[in-house]
This record gives C-alpha cells, sequence and structure tokens, in this order.
C-alpha cells in the first residue's frame, strides 16, 4: 500500500516554506489546525521582522499576535513560538537540537513538531501522526490506536526507519488529495482494493448486508 501511495505523490515534500531548522520549527508550531497555505502567507512578515531566535524570544507577544492573527489559536502559538525560541538561545545558544529528547524538551514543542524537523530538517528519521497520518492509518488498517504516540510506535514497528519520514509526508498529501476526513474519494484510490475501508465504502447494497 505504501509503494502505490508513493507512487501516486511522487512530489510528496513538506510544504511549510523555511530557510532553516528555526524557521521550520516556527512555522510547524503555527500549521497546528492551520493548513499550510495560510502559514505560509504569514511567515514571512513574521521572519522579515524577527529573523532570529534570540530576535523572537524577545518579542512582545501582542506583536507577534497582530503578524499570526489569521493562522487561529493566535495567543497560544505566540506565546508557544516565543517560548520555544527563548529556550533555544538559553539552552542551545540559539541552535535548533537534533534529538527527540531535546525538541521536546522544548516548550510548545511535542513528538508530531519534533519528528517534523527531525526527518525534514534534518534528513533523519521520525513518524509524524498529525490528523491525516492517524485517521489514513486507521482506514488502511495499520492501527487501531487512536492515541497518537501510540500510532507512532505501531507505524514505526511496520516500516523500516528509512521510509518513516516520507511515509508520514504521503500519507498527509493522500488525506489533502483524496482521503479527506468527510467524504473519501475511494473510486479514485490506488489501494482501495487494499485498503478495509475502501473495500467496504465501495461494496455495492448486496454485498455490503450482512
Amino acid at each position: 500500500m505504501l509503494d502505490l501511495l508513493e507512487a501516486r505523490y511522487p512530489e510528496a515534500s513538506c510544504a511549510l516554506q523555511h530557510r532553516d531548522p528555526w524557521q521550520l520549527l516556527t512555522a510547524t508550531i503555527l500549521s497546528a489546525q492551520c493548513t499550510d497555505v495560510r502559514v505560509n502567507m504569514v511567515t514571512p512578515a513574521l521572519f522579515a521582522k524577527y529573523a532570529t531566535a534570540a530576535a523572537l524570544g524577545a518579542a512582545k507577544a501582542e506583536d507577534v499576535e497582530a503578524i499570526i492573527r489569521s493562522t487561529g489559536f493566535f495567543r497560544q502559538k505566540a506565546k508557544s513560538i516565543i517560548a520555544m525560541s527563548q529556550d533555544l538561545v538559553d539552552r542551545f545558544g540559539g541552535k535548533v537540537p537534533e534529538t527527540l529528547p531535546e525538541l521536546t524538551s522544548l516548550r510548545g514543542v511535542g513528538r508530531k513538531t519534533a519528528n517534523v524537523i527531525i526527518g525534514v530538517a534534518f534528513g533523519g528519521a521520525g513518524v509524524v501522526v498529525d490528523t491525516h497520518v492517524r485517521r489514513i492509518s486507521r482506514r488502511l488498517g495499520w492501527t487501531k490506536q487512536s492515541h497518537p504516540a501510540k500510532i507512532e510506535q505501531e507505524l514505526m514497528a511496520l516500516f523500516p526507519r528509512e521510509r518513516w519520514t516520507q511515509m508520514g509526508t504521503v500519507l498527509i498529501w493522500h488525506g489533502r488529495d483524496l482521503c479527506p476526513a468527510r467524504k473519501p474519494r475511494c473510486a479514485e484510490c490506488p489501494v482501495n482494493e487494499l485498503c478495509p475501508e475502501g473495500r467496504k465504502r465501495l461494496a455495492t447494497p448486496s454485498t455490503a448486508r450482512p
């Protein structure tokens, strides 16, 4: 199934625009419950005003809020990216760390965000479990878990380490393209014959009855 999905999305990559690990870290925090398109509309102005972690860490919350307001939950997000930047300066000399324990020790950074940084910014291996990955991995029958950390562990066990990062990216693209939460387009899906949910949705009324 993963081979087929990767063939469907050969260009799949992180959609958040960034120039360095700190910008990606900031953009990923802003992307919570917000589209990458919207985040990409906001970050140029944010990084123009605050070009480094030190600058953002010293910013006034209300000034940051005004820039990122359209991303939603802007007060909490402003608090998170300021605190994260302060932690980087105070504890890591302004440099984004490369390990999961160090990344998740930063305020405002959870496992999902940390795995984005590990996989995209540093070329490492990390399973990103966002809403798309959670939904699709369950639909495909790869996991029955609902908690992101448990899903992450099961996906790590299913696939070799070198495929973790791209797997998450491909599932995110698939979720945006053919497999949204509502009205998935199963008839167009390249794995519909292998997907338990797809087979159920495409079954005829006669075969769908108990």
